[in-house]
């Protein structure tokens, strides 16, 4: 572990909690008659995580000398896409998961068509938040980016259901995972950038950054597929093998898995010399991403 990492651990301690209440309000709903698709909603949206992704809007925003504060509509909004596309994930007709974040699924708890239109209506809301929350440039600008990536995460799971042959190139699993993970990190990036109207150069920077910490995020939730625990993912393990899913530990083996993951992480934090000293806790959030 870098010695950087108390600097995320703080990060997180300042920023978390101004995440939740943004989340929770924005499910609050004064004045509309609580329904079953209202709870499942909140069910999702309020589901104890690691917010890595508003995180990540936030932190983008400081880095570009933006205030997190202002940042937080966007923060929610990529949280609310993040929601939906692990309800639709855990569906039956898709990865059927029965166990999410130490808790049952949505569909377990509310049943499969709540659950589909719970997933429906915070994607809408994700959208609905950015533009009456951002000024009117930056709400397009953060809408464009946030549909790309959701657009990118349906293909990236479209691939990943019609599977690959025996011996895929590992260029195309990566794209697939680039696709189905990174894509929402690198937007949740850019997006922090945007409402801190940061230059074009600082948002390549960003997305340099972002696809790489993306796919090595992705990567290390292969490997706790391989070699976690129930207890340590707060979700069955093992599942990728059961149904023969070409993840990269299932094509290169896991110690090459590994040095990949560690190679991304690497080149990531490279990314971020643009910043110079306005980069610690996005650095340091790089080598919070623990390789297994």
């Amino acid at each position: 572990m870098n010695a950087d990492i108390p600097s995320f651990r703080e990060a997180s301690g300042r920023l978390l909690p101004l995440i939740e209440k943004s989340l929770t309000d924005a499910v609050a709903f004064p004045g509309i008659p609580e329904t079953t698709l209202i709870r499942a909603m909140r069910y999702a949206l309020l589901l104890p995580g690691k917010r890595l992704r508003p995180l990540l809007v936030l932190l983008a925003c400081e880095a570009c000398g933006g205030f997190s504060a202002k940042a937080l509509p966007a923060a929610c909004a990529v949280e609310m896409v993040h929601a939906f596309s692990l309800i639709h994930d855990d569906l039956p007709c898709m990865d059927d998961d029965d166990l999410r974040r130490g808790k049952p699924t949505n569909h377990t708890v509310f049943g499969e068509a709540q659950a589909l239109l719970a997933g429906d209506a915070l994607l809408a809301l994700a959208f609905r938040t950015l533009a009456e929350h951002l000024p009117q440039g930056i709400a397009s600008s953060c809408v464009h980016e946030l549909a790309q990536a959701s657009l990118a995460m349906a293909g990236g799971q479209s691939l990943d259901m019609e599977g690959f042959g025996d011996n895929p190139p590992r260029g195309e699993i990566e794209g697939m995972e680039r696709k189905k993970t990174g894509a929402l990190i690198t937007a949740a990036l850019e997006m922090g950038g945007i409402v801190a109207e940061a230059s074009q150069e600082h948002l390549a920077a960003l997305r340099e950054y972002g696809w790489r910490i993306g796919l090595a995020f992705q990567i290390m939730d292969d490997l706790l597929d391989v070699e976690g625990s129930q207890e340590d993912t707060g979700k069955r393990v093992g599942k990728d093998a059961e149904k023969g899913k070409r993840t990269l530990p299932a094509i290169i083996g896991v110690e090459r898995s590994r040095k990949r993951a560690e190679q991304l992480i690497e080149e990531a934090c490279s990314a971020l010399e643009i910043f110079q000293s306005g980069s610690t806790m996005l650095l340091s959030l790089a080598n919070f991403i623990e390789v297994p």
